[in-house]
């Protein structure tokens, strides 16, 4: 018997040759866990399937990371689809985007979806997770794997093996249901202990446990507003006849991307100046507009191109900095690792903002500061500002939704926006482009540009960036009056030649390496599109340079 080495924390272990890691982790104490769905195998992320050939270092990858909660929301989308299949032969599953703490899709029956269509379709899942059916994954040429949707009716997919750059295919059997799905999946059904299926007129949102709630589904909060961003921009898509990758792949082959772009910029134009129109209207009540989203959702720019619309409506905004109104360093608040906190609330000095704020919507004149970043405190510079009853202040920053902010200015002489790049461009039907991923990759090609940080630098500093927007900004989001997406449905092909040579300098001894690989495969679908054709005030180039307004 051929044995090898295996390597966890605490210790060493030789095991047989072509074992699992499944099989591995069962056998060694301690290590059984059952909220372990993955591991990592010398930094690069394997199922519990994989068997192993040599000598590796292997760490269990737990429910309550990234890839744990990535890889059971994948896996129970396939149970959902298969168990809708089962109920409804016939049936098109076509899941959309997040929501609501779950995936939002449709489920096509030839009639109206009702509540009662959708239990059988949970009834039929809870039997098949009871049942603890293998998940097998078979891997087939790509001619095979084309034909085989082929047969299915699954054009979507056909189209998007057009794109598949390698010539296997992993395609993932559950019963005698079979597809294909980016990413990894659990070893068999019986992981799935908990779930939740709302019927959410025209669809359903297919609910699971989070990073922060492994043990249960977290409780259901209804996100309207959300929604109907979401509702709103799949018009859009329709309108750009883009839905998926393979149309905007052919669209880029076709040499009519130029067209997509003023297409798609003119579309968000448009927007921008009817939230101006809005804040217009009501100018004499609204005196503060504040601008609020995540890491890279491009906020700089959407103030700045508002600003203008504002202009041509004669209305004259100024702005404000919350940068400016950092506490000194020495003053930080610390995170629960005893690092400094920056976008925690309190590393802001709301008293003092709070004062200006106030003293500046009076027709005041303030003197404000501005923060020395290389000393890490306040200096002022004899900078005066006064402003008139008709000039509302625009307020850029992540904790804009939060009321806490501005507590000086009542809530009904405020305007709220969130502004978010809220993908509405998928895979496929069964495959959705997370947001999170479209943000990344955004993030890094911008912090290789302007901020002298490679990708490994970006990647790591992620999870605790992440970290501050599920605290700071995503409680708040249904408080704001407008709902802004700077996703833009091209971008994804132009952002592919920046992101693609920063993630391939990440070494695989780096731990960082596996979320690298995971982005390049996915990139690796995209047909390059130009940005020559991107103009200047584009969201866009607030990422890749080029931009006519100071980011």
């Amino acid at each position: 018997m051929d044995l090898i080495k295996v390597k966890l924390l605490d210790g060493t272990k030789t095991v047989a040759k072509g074992q699992t890691i499944q099989e591995i982790l069962a056998a060694w104490p301690g290590q059984s866990h059952p909220r372990i769905v993955a591991a990592k195998v010398n930094n690069d992320l394997r199922e519990l399937s994989y068997r192993l050939e040599k000598d590796v270092e292997l760490t269990p990858v737990y429910l309550s990371s990234t890839d744990g909660i990535r890889i059971y929301r994948r896996t129970l989308k396939m149970v959902f689809i298969r168990a809708a299949k089962e109920i409804f032969p016939d049936c098109r599953v076509k899941i959309m985007y997040s929501l609501s703490k779950g995936l939002y899709g449709e489920l096509e029956i030839g009639r109206h979806v009702m509540e009662k269509d959708l239990r059988r379709v949970e009834e039929r899942m809870k039997e098949i997770i009871a049942a603890d059916e293998k998940i097998e994954k078979i891997k087939v040429s790509l001619e095979e794997a084309i034909q085989f949707f082929k047969q299915e009716g699954l054009t979507d997919k056909v189209n998007l093996m057009n794109y598949k750059q390698l010539p296997e295919v992993s395609v993932y059997r559950s019963g005698w249901y079979h597809d294909y799905y980016f990413g990894y999946m659990l070893p068999s059904t019986g992981f799935l202990k908990e779930f939740e299926l709302v019927f959410h007129l025209p669809g359903f949102i297919l609910r699971f446990p989070s990073e922060h709630s492994q043990e249960k589904v977290p409780p259901f909060v209804e996100q309207r507003k959300l929604s109907r961003v979401f509702y709103e921009y799949e018009k859009w898509g329709q309108v750009l006849q883009v839905s998926d990758v393979a149309s905007l792949n052919r669209i880029v082959e076709e040499g009519k991307g130029g067209d997509l772009i003023r297409l798609a910029e003119a579309l968000q134009e448009k927007k921008i100046a009817q939230i101006a129109d809005e804040i217009t209207k009501e100018r004499e009540r609204i005196r503060v507009v504040m601008i609020a989203g995540p890491s890279s959702s491009g906020k700089t720019t959407f103030a700045q191109r508002l600003s203008i619309q504002l202009r041509v409506n004669g209305v004259k905004p100024i702005s404000l900095s919350l940068d400016d109104y950092f506490v000194s360093r020495e003053f930080t608040p610390l995170n629960e690792k005893g690092e400094p906190d920056f976008e925690a609330l309190e590393a802001i000095d709301l008293k003092l903002f709070n004062e200006q704020l106030a003293d500046l919507i009076m027709g005041e004149k303030v003197e404000i500061p501005r923060f020395n970043f290389m000393q890490g405190k306040r200096e002022y510079r004899g900078e005066i500002l006064q402003i008139r009853p008709d000039q509302p202040i625009i307020i850029e920053g992540i904790h804009g939704l939060n009321e806490k902010l501005t507590q000086s200015v009542p809530k009904d002489r405020k305007f709220k926006v969130y502004i978010s790049a809220l993908t509405q461009l998928n895979m496929d039907n069964h495959n959705r482009i997370p947001t999170t991923d479209n943000r990344l990759i955004r993030r890094i090609v911008r912090d290789s540009q302007f901020r002298s940080h490679d990708a490994l630098t970006t990647l790591r500093l992620w999870p605790a960036v992440r970290r501050g927007e599920e605290k700071n900004i995503f409680p708040f989001q249904e408080e704001a009056d407008i709902m802004f997406n700077s996703a833009l449905i091209y971008e994804l092909a132009i952002l592919k030649r920046y992101v693609e040579p920063l993630l391939t300098a990440i070494p695989p001894d780096s731990p960082e390496y596996c979320e690298a690989k995971r982005l390049l495969k996915f990139t690796a679908y995209f047909s390059p599109l130009s940005e020559q054709e991107v103009p200047s005030n584009s969201i866009l180039k607030e990422f890749i340079g080029g931009s006519c307004f100071v980011c």
